[in-house]
């Protein structure tokens, strides 16, 4: 069901702050759900293994599994078995510095590098597909506009941390 069919007619014209939401979040719902589509069926990933590699693929000397946990903003426990899953593929390693097994830190392997780089460029041509419609000036503007309307959510936000 799309969400922006609770708002029509004359009701959406006096709420535009909740019209504006519910686009926003039915279009990242929309494009997420191809792109996990496509990562199933090109790549046999989910989005979570995806985003777990790109966090690794940006910290070379590899991740803490509490701070990938922070960043993927996945338990503690699915981030354990999305390692494990990703460790069985031959995507990933676990080491423990200094022999500290209360420590384990997660790094790609050359193959995770490269399939991840495969991915990633996979990634941005589909993004760049879904969006080929919109004006790149268009673009640029949405991403000026988004932020500010980013800034504004935080300045209000009651004490909970920003995604």
């Amino acid at each position: 069901m799309d969400l922006e069919i609770i708002v029509q007619g004359a009701q959406a014209e006096s709420k535009p702050e909740l019209k504006l939401w519910l686009r926003l979040l039915s279009t990242t719902k929309l494009i997420s759900h191809e792109i996990r589509r496509r990562l199933r069926a090109e790549y046999g990933a989910t989005l979570p293994q995806f985003d777990l590699l790109a966090q690794l693929y940006r910290e070379r000397d590899g991740l803490r599994l509490g701070e990938l946990s922070r960043r993927t903003m996945v338990t503690n426990g699915n981030v354990t078995g999305l390692v494990e899953r990703l460790e069985a593929d031959g995507l990933v390693v676990r080491e423990t510095p200094d022999g500290d097994r209360r420590v384990t830190v997660a790094k790609l392997t050359p193959k995770g590098e490269e399939f991840f780089a495969g991915m990633a460029a996979a990634h941005e041509g589909w993004l760049r597909d879904m969006m080929a419609d919109v004006s790149p000036e268009l673009i640029q503007s949405m991403l000026r506009e988004v932020g500010l309307l980013k800034i504004s959510a935080r300045n209000h936000l009651s004490g909970a941390e920003e995604e």
